[in-house]
């Protein structure tokens, strides 16, 4: 009978601790709800991404890993200046190709003023070829 009495006794003590916990909970303010971690685009956006901005870019935590908006707009970001850079160096090596056969196919440096230009390639029995 002691150990139902004990049990009891305890219970009530659990009961009451709890309920003043929950409804008494002093004179603290009542906590504010945190806002959810979000990215904060730490890509430049004055400047083209590097590899140092990819590496010290950190993408918020959710509940079953990452949010999808976030990686999707970092990926985007990263797609579109990956894009432009290889249009840029398209760009670029079609100036060169061209500056190439520009001077491959310009004028002859060798000649001298007034003289009429070399025919290159061997020549057939008549002169022709």
């Amino acid at each position: 009978m002691r150990v139902f009495w004990f049990l009891l006794l305890t219970m009530a003590v659990v009961v009451a601790a709890v309920t003043l916990a929950v409804v008494g909970g002093g004179g603290s303010a009542v906590l504010q709800d945190v806002e959810p971690e979000r990215l904060t685009d730490p890509l430049p956006a004055n400047r083209p991404v590097g590899r140092a901005d990819v590496e010290a870019m950190r993408l918020p935590m959710a509940v079953r890993g990452y949010r999808m908006t976030d990686v999707d707009e970092a990926l985007g970001r990263l797609g579109a200046e990956l894009a432009e850079r290889d249009a840029h160096i398209a760009e670029l090596e079609s100036a060169l190709a061209g500056a190439q056969a520009t001077a491959v196919t310009g004028p002859d440096l060798f000649k001298r003023p007034g003289e009429a230009p070399a025919e290159d390639g061997p020549q057939g029995e008549d002169g022709e070829r």
